[in-house]
């Protein structure tokens, strides 16, 4: 059976100046995660969200909150990431020391916890860690910044990865972020993804309520 499609907008692509409204906004639609990414201008080249945001986001929504963490030592900080109000926290295979440490970390606090790599890390990378988490999100842009194009050799990688979820952890969802929208969200579900996330496709649509259907329904 086909998995469930999942919408997570990523809200870094929101207007700040509103966050509120729009988390209400998310709450109605029919994107069932809202998407956080928590940079620390050091694995990557920019700053964004931390505890109080996320604590905000939590009060203002019931759907599932995922937490990408792009951030250096995620084991430092992945329990009050849970605290704070993620339901799923995802970290960087490339950042972290010790990833079965992070990951009894994060289900120690009682939340799923994901994988991530980057765009030139081998799939081959993450094998060895498909039967120990719920997720492995595969970023399709270099993670830090919104808005970059969508890097074409995701299709293959998302392709390889399900092949080996299928044989090693078949629950396994797929998470796919960056340059995601209406024009690929079907030959990325049909390679195997079945969590988009979604920032400017969603938050620079005219309605953006509409647009997260749209991209559900490809």
């Amino acid at each position: 059976m086909e998995p469930q499609r999942i919408l997570a907008p990523s809200i870094l692509s929101a207007d700040f100046g509103h966050l509120g409204r729009t988390i209400r906004m998310l709450d109605r639609s029919a994107a069932q995660w809202v998407h956080v990414d928590v940079m620390d201008g050091v694995f990557v080249p920019n700053i964004s969200f931390g505890f109080p945001v996320l604590k905000a986001v939590r009060r203002a929504t019931r759907k599932t909150i995922d937490v990408h963490l792009m951030i250096v030592e995620p084991e430092r900080y992945v329990q009050r990431f849970v605290e704070a109000g993620a339901d799923l926290v995802t970290f960087h295979l490339e950042a972290c020391a010790d990833p079965a440490r992070c990951i009894a970390l994060i289900r120690e606090r009682g939340a799923r916890a994901g994988i991530t790599i980057k765009p030139a890390t081998p799939i081959e990378a993450v094998r060895e860690w498909i039967a120990s988490v719920d997720m492995v999100l595969l970023m399709s842009v270099e993670p830090g910044f919104g808005g970059q194009a969508f890097i074409p050799a995701t299709f293959d990688k998302i392709r390889r990865l399900r092949r080996m979820a299928d044989a090693g952890n078949p629950a396994l969802s797929i998470e796919v972020d960056g340059g995601v929208s209406s024009q690929n969200a079907r030959e990325l579900y049909e390679a195997g993804a079945n969590v988009l996330v979604a920032g400017s496709a969603v938050f620079g649509a005219e309605d953006p309520e509409s647009e997260i259907a749209r991209l559900l329904q490809c």
